[in-house]
């Protein structure tokens, strides 16, 4: 349960909380359930209260996927319950997008592995405070479950990549891939297959262009 000041927040500020981070991305509540990937009528007000006047909370799952849905922080959820109102609006900027096909292709990344070259289109996203960040759009079905043909995850070169983390790997060969990293160290890294039935891979770490974090995913 969260807290501040020592207080738990109360139904009314948890739900209000939700309202406030659907207006503030320009969604009803039913909007922003859908994004989420929820019943639409999930965070309906009828459903805020049973039949027998017992009062019913958001799922930890269901806020954890508005959150994602709308690329919101905790921080920022937690602030529009503890306030009460909406604070002002979130800033974005344009991240260059181009289809995860395209990335192995010659001229979409520069020397460091940033973003280069005239190809890229751009959607509109929260603003990350990494320059480099940038999306790319799934193509096939070599990844799921985890990612859908369509979906589109944004990737930041300013993370720090860990064990665990779901990251976007070119190899000096040109390969591009998204994988889940394994063992970590200096010198190699295992990469983990999100669909199983692809084989897992390890390189040693000279054998890689660079490795970004997945920081967001469309789903």
């Amino acid at each position: 349960m969260a807290r501040n000041s020592n207080k738990i927040l109360t139904h009314e500020q948890v739900w209000n909380a939700l309202d406030l981070l659907a207006e503030n991305h320009d969604m009803s509540a039913s909007g922003l359930a859908k994004a989420a990937g929820l019943d639409p009528t999930t965070f309906n007000k009828s459903k805020r209260v049973g039949p027998d006047g017992r009062l019913r909370w958001p799922s930890t799952e269901s806020v954890a996927k508005s959150l994602q849905a709308t690329g919101a922080s905790l921080e920022e959820y937690t602030s529009y319950a503890v306030r009460g109102t909406k604070p002002p609006r979130y800033v974005s900027r344009p991240v260059p997008l181009i289809g995860m096909a395209q990335a192995g292709s010659k001229g979409f990344f520069d020397d460091a592995g940033f973003p280069a070259g005239a190809g890229w289109d751009e959607i509109p996203f929260p603003d990350l405070n990494d320059e480099h960040a940038y999306a790319l759009e799934i193509a096939g079905d070599s990844m799921l479950p985890i990612y859908r043909d369509g979906d589109r995850i944004v990737v930041s070169p300013a993370q720090n990549v860990r064990r665990n983390d779901r990251v976007v790997v070119k190899t000096t060969g040109g390969e591009v891939m998204c994988k889940q990293v394994g063992r970590l160290t200096a010198q190699r890294v295992e990469l983990k297959s999100l669909n199983p039935e692809y084989d897992d891979r390890a390189f040693a770490i000279t054998e890689l262009s660079f490795m970004h974090r997945i920081i967001w995913s469309s789903q």
